[in-house]
């Protein structure tokens, strides 16, 4: 029987996601999810259980409310590196759940790296 997307993905997502678990060391968790009008990211401690710091593509503030294209993702990358240092974080380990490395991902997480966030 064929798996439907949304289960490829989920199977995906946790593979990830328990592969970066046994290197983390600690660090904070830079968690993206993309859906098809917007794009979030938070940083959360899993060891404490909270977010440290939270963007989003739905901040009026950002000016992309709405927006889910690789200026956008930039954007909340700048943003998310800006709140971590803020949060007092300097690494973490990027979580890129079910989504590929490529495009808005691979923007936003590049964003962040530049603004001194090391992922």
């Amino acid at each position: 029987m064929a798996n439907s997307k949304r289960t490829l993905f989920l199977k995906r997502r946790l593979r990830v996601r328990n592969k970066l678990r046994k290197v983390n060391a600690g660090r904070p968790r830079l968690s993206v999810h993309r859906s098809n009008k917007n794009i979030s990211v938070q940083l959360i401690d899993d060891l404490r259980g909270v977010t440290l710091a939270a963007a989003s593509t739905l901040e009026k503030d950002l000016g992309v409310v709405g927006k889910n294209n690789i200026e956008a993702a930039t954007k909340v990358g700048a943003v998310i590196a800006e709140r971590a240092k803020a949060a007092g974080v300097s690494e973490a380990y990027f979580d890129r759940g079910g989504f590929l490395f490529h495009g808005k991902v691979k923007a936003l997480a590049d964003a962040a790296r530049e603004g001194g966030l090391k992922i």
